[in-house]
């Protein structure tokens, strides 16, 4: 969707920008929805039913990151309401125009997402795992991460593996949780060592010397099967809510966005109840991640919950509401500022994707 990958750590970076150009050249989008509509109006009456946008909500959702439908409760209620958005919960059959609207709003916010969140699509292919094995730093990295490992009467193999889990993207080490990593590079690289050294009772120096026996092992596994790693990184610092309290005008309009669907009482009252729910709908203007997405982050919002006393379930007015948001806010950007919060993630890009009906490749 982005161009082609680019070998090396450096990776190629999704923000968004190639999206942006396709929607806002007119002609070109244009273009490319005609071409799109047509590859999924199988019986070529000018609409598209249900069971013809399933490809392009399929696809929308791999764009998205998102598991295949169907193997996730979590994420399936997604898949549901971009088919809602395209058929608006009710309609059996979506026109040219419709679905052009629709896929714009989505892919903006698509673009929007990556301008926030960058992707960097890494190609690693055992030369930055090489590197970090036969550099300086190797064996005191190594040290610390042996001393942070519990294996109670383990094997210098249990240990090797927990290294392994423990090593990140920039040392050249995929994902291990990733079930295709651990059975087509770990699993080999542990069996095809000559010795049974990786059965003995461990120690700091045997696990040292084995360790890099398997990395390079692992190495030459990456070299022979490379692995795409769709590595993300945000560090949340306060700087997006510091950006929305200084703008009155964008403030009043987020909070007044975020409170129009929480239920009120006959005098127009809300339940502090609800703080949560309308906290969710501001975080994205906020530059806040949803509520049970980052621990860090739910641990610093319930710090400034409990320094309100929000969570007393007390009924207020409106006014009171929207103060009580902006100072919960206020309190969560000091506590940032102190003490930034960095995520990041990596997903195993696993190709061909089976399901790909490539809805979202610009057509040639």
């Amino acid at each position: 969707m982005e161009g082609q990958m680019k070998s090396g750590s450096s990776g190629e970076v999704l923000d968004g920008s190639n999206i942006m150009k396709l929607v806002e050249n007119e002609e070109v989008f244009a273009n490319f929805v005609d071409h799109k509509f047509e590859q999924l109006d199988l019986d070529h009456d000018g609409q598209l039913s249900v069971k013809e946008l399933e490809p392009a909500v399929a696809d929308i959702g791999a764009a998205l990151g998102l598991p295949a439908q169907g193997s996730s409760e979590d994420s399936d209620h997604i898949y549901s309401e971009v088919l809602n958005e395209f058929t608006h919960g009710k309609q059996e059959k979506v026109n040219k125009t419709e679905f052009k609207e629709v896929l714009s709003d989505i892919l903006v916010g698509m673009a929007a997402g990556l301008k926030r969140d960058p992707i960097v699509i890494l190609r690693i292919d055992g030369e930055d795992l090489l590197e970090f094995v036969n550099g300086p730093s190797f064996e005191s990295e190594m040290v610390s991460i042996y001393s942070q490992i519990e294996v109670p009467d383990g094997s210098v193999r249990d240990c090797i593996v927990k290294a392994l889990e423990k090593l990140t993207v920039e040392q050249g080490m995929p994902p291990c949780w990733d079930a295709w990593v651990v059975s087509n590079i770990v699993e080999p690289a542990l069996q095809s060592g000559a010795d049974n050294n990786l059965d003995k009772p461990v120690s700091e120096e045997t696990f040292l010397v084995e360790f890099k026996k398997v990395a390079e092992r692992v190495a030459q596994h990456l070299k022979e099967q490379p692995v795409i790693v769709a590595h993300s990184e945000n560090t949340f610092d306060g700087s997006g809510i510091k950006r929305l309290l200084s703008n009155k005008f964008e403030l009043d309009k987020a909070l007044n966005a975020a409170i129009e669907n929480v239920p009120k009482d006959k005098h127009g009252k809300i339940s502090k109840e609800y703080l949560r729910v309308a906290l969710d709908a501001l975080a994205p203007s906020a530059g806040l991640p949803p509520f049970g997405a980052v621990d860090q982050m739910d641990a610093i919002m319930n710090e400034a919950f409990k320094m309100m006393d929000a969570d007393d379930g007390k009924i207020v007015k409106e006014e009171e509401f929207k103060k009580i948001l902006t100072e919960i806010l206020g309190s969560a950007m000091l506590q940032l500022e102190a003490n930034p919060v960095l995520v990041s993630s990596n997903s195993v890009v696993h190709e061909p994707r089976d399901s790909s009906s490539s809805l979202l490749q610009a057509s040639p």
